[in-house]
């Protein structure tokens, strides 16, 4: 079973690379973007697990080794 975990700055929280980010796609002309927000990606492959097992898994991962709970959020899906 291989799922996705994405991993995001909680509202509220600075985010100098999401805004490095938009300042250089204004200064490449994109005017229209309002606000950028950085995250990261991860990609897990799970071996003899059920998806009631995965329920349970991951959000224990993605809390104790992911994320930091203090100023980031995580969301998840299975991938197949």
């Amino acid at each position: 079973m291989k799922v996705r975990v994405l991993v995001c700055l909680k509202n509220g929280v600075l985010d100098p690379q999401g805004q490095t980010v938009r300042h250089a796609l204004h200064v490449l002309g994109y005017q229209q973007v309002k606000d950028v927000r950085q995250g990261k990606v991860f990609e897990i492959e799970l071996e003899g697990v059920d998806k009631d097992m995965a329920f349970k898994l991951i959000p224990e991962i993605a809390d104790k080794v992911l994320a930091n709970p203090i100023i980031e959020t995580f969301s998840w899906e299975i991938l197949e």
